[in-house]
């Protein structure tokens, strides 16, 4: 009976793979503790072992935002879109670079999309119309 007691410990204690680590948390917070390198380093690090998780593109485009890294901060925002499709964030934050370059259609596009999906940023569409239509204005 103690062989099968040791034997149960060694495999649970031993014998499971173990999981791949989490640097999120840790992550996030130094983003809101303004330590934007340590946090970059460490979202990158997570999305090497959860290359799924949205959060972190999120996280990593916002923080190319602030570093004037155009490329960046759009490739960080479509790849988080790609996995979260309704990510009213993300969406918006596109919307704005797509507005800057002023790429009308793209905005058009987005715009519709996020107003089918807009549940925590309604009042956000209403600025995006506006700044479409005094874009379209200006360029006419």
């Amino acid at each position: 009976m103690i062989k099968k007691i040791i034997i149960i410990f060694f495999i649970l204690t031993f014998g499971t793979h173990a999981s791949p680590p989490n640097y999120f948390n840790e992550a996030k917070d130094l983003y809101e503790k303004k330590d934007f390198e340590k946090s970059k380093f460490l979202f990158q690090r997570h999305i090497v072992f959860n290359p799924k998780d949205h959060l972190s593109y999120l996280y990593l485009a916002k923080i190319f935002k602030g570093e004037e890294n155009k490329e960046e901060h759009e490739k960080n925002l479509n790849t988080t879109l790609l996995l979260d499709p309704k990510n009213e964030e993300a969406l918006y934050m596109l919307i704005e670079v797509e507005l800057e370059k002023s790429n009308f259609d793209k905005v058009s596009e987005l715009n519709e999309i996020f107003s089918s999906i807009c549940k925590n940023m309604c009042t956000k569409k209403q600025t995006i119309s506006k700044k479409l239509q005094d874009l379209k204005a200006n360029n006419e």
